[in-house]
């Protein structure tokens, strides 16, 4: 399944007996951005609630990867199949909907993409909405299948710093990433990890939106990539996704999310490398 939709072609396959829409919306606390629809989700969206329901909960770190059980516990509770056609979109157009497509995609799961421009574009074209309420579903039968080569570890990014076998991308701002500014969170360090490119998410959307497919090419070829794997990092693992999504639009490289990111490695009381 391609890993972006259009709202048209969500509209169009409302009916489908299969599809699940999940609203995975998160607040965006660094650019303190949250939905300016409240209460609102489009028709027989179902809430992926990622901080309390989809994080590991004993982390230190904000937003850290469920063990494969606990996502099956979690997904079945949601009614999500094996065989259901799983469409995730946010409030903020395009924000922490990726994060959770790239969960399903660690998880084994492929029929999952996300809606592109989210909870406003879908408004924006008057398609149909309705209030928020609790609801609980039949228990689906979805199974994790761990896909370990899509999450890295700080130990494998240490041994990138000497191997280089892998491009690491980080997707925060271009002030955070050079360390011009501090870290928005208390208690972090400032800069980047050695040989890292600095890609902000930003820079892949308009409008709420991915760019075009050949404007997301030009901004990603501007980079002089090859084809070795890439690691996607950023502040704690949610906008990552965003540029590990766009590159997956136009390039075929292996990829894999840090989850700890910046989160993890720029930590004061950690001695991980940094270079400004």
């Amino acid at each position: 399944m391609e890993p972006l939709v259009s709202v048209e072609w969500l509209q169009e396959n409302l009916n489908n007996p299969k599809l699940i829409i999940l609203d995975a919306t998160v607040k965006n606390t660094i650019a303190n951005i949250d939905t300016v629809y409240p209460g609102i989700q489009i028709k027989n969206a179902r809430f992926f609630d990622i901080k309390n329901s989809f994080s590991d909960k004993e982390s230190a770190l904000p937003t850290t990867m469920l063990s494969p059980e606990t996502f099956t516990q979690e997904c079945r509770k949601l009614g999500i199949k094996k065989d259901s056609i799983v469409i995730i979109y946010d409030g903020l157009g395009i924000y922490s909907s990726p994060r959770a497509w790239w969960m399903f995609k660690i998880m084994g799961f492929q029929n999952v993409a996300v809606l592109d421009g989210g909870l406003p574009v879908w408004i924006e074209k008057g398609y149909e909405t309705e209030a928020k309420e609790i609801k609980f579903y039949n228990l689906g039968d979805f199974t994790a299948d761990y896909q370990k080569d899509l999450v890295v570890t700080n130990e494998d990014l240490i041994k990138n710093i000497e191997s280089k076998e892998a491009t690491v991308l980080d997707a925060r701002s271009k002030a955070r990433f050079y360390g011009e500014v501090a870290e928005p969170r208390e208690g972090y360090k400032s800069g980047h990890i050695p040989n890292s490119i600095n890609l902000p998410y930003s820079k892949l959307l308009k409008d709420g939106k991915f760019l075009p497919k050949t404007e997301l090419k030009k901004v990603i070829e501007k980079l002089n990539l090859n084809d070795s794997p890439q690691i996607f990092t950023c502040g704690s693992g949610m906008t990552a996704c965003i540029i590990l999504l766009g590159c997956q639009l136009v390039n075929a490289n292996n990829k894999a999310l840090y989850d700890g990111s910046w989160a993890e490695w720029g930590q004061e009381s950690c001695d991980f490398p940094i270079v400004k």
